[in-house]
C-alpha cells in the first residue's frame, strides 16, 4: 500500500509539472498571437490579455512589405535548406563509417567529434569572421567568404558535425548487422548497402536531425549577424531591424507579427514530425 501511494505521488507530481511547464511555453505564444492582430490602442491601452477589438491582419502585411520581412523569410529558407543538405551529405556517410566499420585511427576521430560538442559555436564567430575577412583581402575578392548565403551554409554544417555525428552513430549502431550481411550476399557494394538499406532504416534519427537542425538554422542570429550585410539577412536578423523600426515609430503590433512569422514554420515543422521525433531521440550514443 506505501509503494502504491508514493507511485501515485509520484504520477501527481509528474503530471504537475507538465501541466506546470506547457502553461509556460503555450501562454506567451497565444500572447503573441493575439497582440500580433491588435492594434496599437489595444496593446497600449488595453489589458494586455484583452482580447482584440479589431483584427488587424495589416499588420503582416507591414511586416512583409514595408519591413521586408518577405525577403528575410526567403533568405533563411534558402540558408537553412542549403546547411541541412550540405549537414547531410556529410554527415550521414562519416556516421556510418564510424559506427559500422573498425578502422586505425577510429578513436581519435571518435574523440574529435565527441569534443566538439563542448565547442560553443557563440565563442567562435569572430575568429571565423576574422579569417574570411583575410581570404577576401588575401583573394582580392568581394561576397565570395562574407555576405554569401552558401558560405553561411557551410559554416552552419560544419559547426553542427559533432552533435548530427553522435546522434546517427548511435542510432546506426543499433541495427542488426544482419541486413549488411544480407545486401553483401546480393552483391551489393558498401555503398549501396549504405544508400539502399542503412540509410533509409535510420530515417527517424534523421528526422530528428532535421528537425533540431533547422531550428538551430532557422532561429541562429550571431553568425548570421556577424558574416551578412542587411540585404543578405536572414529572419533572426531581420526580426531585430523589424523591432528596432516598430519601436522608434510606436507600432508594437507589426513587431509581433513578426514574431509570429519567425515562430510559424518551427511550430508546423515539429508537430509533422513529432512522432518521429520522439522515436529518433530514444536511441543514440556513440560507442566505440
Amino acid at each position: 500500500m506505501k509503494e502504491k501511494k508514493k507511485f501515485s505521488l509520484y504520477k501527481v507530481f509528474v503530471y504537475v509539472a507538465l501541466i506546470a511547464l506547457a502553461i509556460t511555453i503555450i501562454v506567451p505564444i497565444v500572447w503573441v498571437f493575439m497582440a500580433s492582430v491588435k492594434s496599437q490602442s489595444d496593446l497600449v491601452q488595453r489589458s494586455p490579455w484583452s482580447l482584440p477589438t479589431q483584427v488587424l491582419w495589416s499588420n503582416f502585411a507591414t511586416a512583409f512589405q514595408k519591413a521586408r520581412m518577405g525577403d528575410y523569410l526567403v533568405n533563411s529558407v534558402i540558408v537553412t535548406a542549403m546547411s541541412i543538405f550540405f549537414l547531410l551529405i556529410v554527415a550521414l556517410p562519416a556516421s556510418y563509417v564510424l559506427a559500422r566499420f573498425r578502422f586505425k585511427g577510429k578513436k581519435f576521430f571518435n574523440a574529435l567529434f565527441m569534443a566538439g560538442l563542448f565547442i560553443n559555436t557563440n565563442y567562435i564567430v569572430l575568429p571565423i569572421y576574422v579569417m574570411l575577412f583575410h581570404w577576401e583581402i588575401a583573394l582580392q575578392v568581394q561576397d565570395v567568404f562574407l555576405n554569401n548565403k552558401i558560405m553561411l551554409s557551410l559554416i552552419y554544417a560544419a559547426t553542427s558535425l559533432p552533435f548530427t555525428i553522435y546522434l546517427l552513430s548511435g542510432y546506426f549502431q543499433t541495427l542488426p548487422k544482419a541486413y549488411e550481411e544480407a545486401a553483401l550476399i546480393d552483391g551489393c557494394g558498401y555503398f549501396k548497402t549504405m544508400t539502399k538499406i542503412m540509410i533509409p532504416m535510420a530515417r527517424p534519427s534523421i528526422i530528428t536531425v532535421i528537425l533540431f537542425q533547422f531550428l538551430a538554422f532557422w532561429n541562429e542570429y550571431i553568425m548570421a549577424f556577424t558574416l551578412m550585410e542587411k540585404d543578405n539577412s536572414t529572419l533572426g536578423v531581420g526580426l531585430k531591424f523589424l523591432m528596432a523600426d516598430q519601436r522608434a515609430a510606436a507600432d508594437f503590433g507589426v513587431m509581433y507579427a513578426g514574431l509570429v512569422i519567425v515562430m510559424v514554420p518551427t511550430l508546423i515543422l515539429y508537430i509533422l514530425v513529432q512522432k518521429k521525433l520522439t522515436e529518433g531521440m530514444s536511441l543514440g550514443g556513440l560507442k566505440d
